[in-house]
């Protein structure tokens, strides 16, 4: 918990100068930092979802031990990017903003205009266009369907086992891709140190997870 908050704070310092705090350079409602900070929350609550239901199906300790690291270590990620939006004052949901908008912005915005508000109150990236490659059903880039969940929920032993590692496999690979995003165009370097810590951290399960698969006859899916 002290950790959490000491990160959080970090963040809040980062946005102002001096004494100024969040309250003048605080990241913009559709900023690279925001929208980040809204989706990864959201990537992250799927994440942990899959995590609890795969512990209540096998009694693979491997497995479960890498579904309760990954449970814990996104529950905690997330509380941090909820806790950065409320200190910047900002929605977490916001009806009108297309998941991953955020990244949309050209490497021209980012150094122009969006790059010279996004950090700083501006709302650069909101105009751009779509870029996940979200497969239909599916809210963002890599997360798993209702269908897929369902298949999760019923699935037992082995079979639980690799359907769990496939859709943790995908959900990684577009966590991954969301993270360097962030790693590039945010302003906040508290966040941007999060985000690189994600794509190190999520790339050696990634690497742990094909393993894992290939123990068990399966490879991952695509």
């Amino acid at each position: 918990m002290f950790a959490v908050g000491a990160t959080v704070a970090a963040a809040s310092d980062s946005g102002g100068s001096g004494s100024s705090g969040t309250s003048s350079r605080a990241p913009g409602r559709y900023s690279p930092d925001a929208g980040f900070a809204r989706d990864m929350a959201v990537h992250h609550q799927q994440a942990v979802e899959m995590s609890f239901i795969v512990r209540d199906r096998t009694e693979d300790e491997p497995v479960r031990s890498l579904a309760y690291d990954i449970a814990n270590t996104q529950a905690n990620q997330r509380g941090m990017l909820l806790g950065w939006l409320d200190l910047w004052g900002l929605p977490k949901v916001i009806a009108d903003e297309p998941p991953m908008s955020w990244m949309a912005a050209s490497d021209g915005e980012a150094g122009g205009e969006a790059g010279g508000e996004a950090g700083t109150g501006g709302d650069g990236g909101h105009h751009g266009h779509d870029m996940g490659a979200a497969k239909p059903g599916a809210l963002m880039t890599g997360m798993a369907t209702k269908e897929e969940l369902a298949a999760l929920g019923a699935a037992r032993g082995r079979d639980a086992e690799v359907l769990y590692l496939q859709l943790m496999t995908d959900h990684h690979k577009g966590g991954v891709a969301m993270a360097r995003g962030c790693a590039r165009q945010c302003a906040t370097p508290a966040e941007r140190a999060l985000a690189q810590g994600m794509v190190e951290a999520q790339q050696s399960e990634l690497t742990l997870m094909a393993d894992m698969l290939k123990q068990r006859g399966a490879a991952p899916r695509g």
